[in-house]
């Protein structure tokens, strides 16, 4: 079993996924981390070397490497599905989940995480959540093509978190063998 979980930054892709790890009894896997691990920098910091263009090229090559684990759980960073065919790549290896929320949700989120994003590093509120929509709607096109599509609103509770976890490893087994 291999599941892929997409999202926008800040959906809860990591908490979600440790959490459907733990309920499944399987590994879980952040890319992020498993790509700072393996070059021994931050993301931030590779960002900073080699742009977006060349973060993105370490990001597949990670991609390809987790896609062949077995029995696992991978969060993607929120940009890995929208490059070079990495959705196709996921659909083809395992099930995909979209966790889903929407732009001022997401906004909170971000503005209330210690993780920094270089991609939204200084933005206020009143910028981020338009920076937020049109991202969002150039990306929905990738993340839409995941086996399952989730709608998530508050996660500020664990109890919210469980139902979260609970409601996808539902859909998960309404799936196709």
């Amino acid at each position: 079993m291999r599941i892929f979980i997409v999202g926008y930054m800040g959906v809860g892709k990591t908490t979600i996924g440790k959490g459907l790890g733990k309920l499944l009894n399987i590994e879980f896997i952040d890319l992020d981390k498993y790509i700072q691990n393996k070059y021994r920098k931050t993301i931030p910091e590779i960002f900073e070397e080699k742009g977006e263009d060349g973060f993105r090229i370490i990001e597949r090559g990670a991609l390809d490497e987790v896609s062949a684990f077995e029995n696992v759980i991978v969060s993607t960073g929120g940009g890995a599905p929208c490059f070079f065919d990495n959705m196709e790549k996921m659909n083809a290896s395992g099930v995909t989940v979209y966790i889903e929320a929407d732009p001022e949700e997401l906004a909170n989120r971000l503005l209330a995480s210690k993780t920094v994003r270089p991609l939204i590093v200084g933005k206020s509120r009143e910028e981020l959540i338009p920076f937020i929509e049109q991202h969002l709607s150039a990306r929905e096109r990738y993340y839409k093509q995941a086996h399952i599509v989730y709608k998530t609103d508050k996660l500020l509770t664990k109890d919210q978190v469980h139902l979260t976890i609970d409601g996808i490893a539902e859909k998960l087994k309404t799936l196709p063998k």
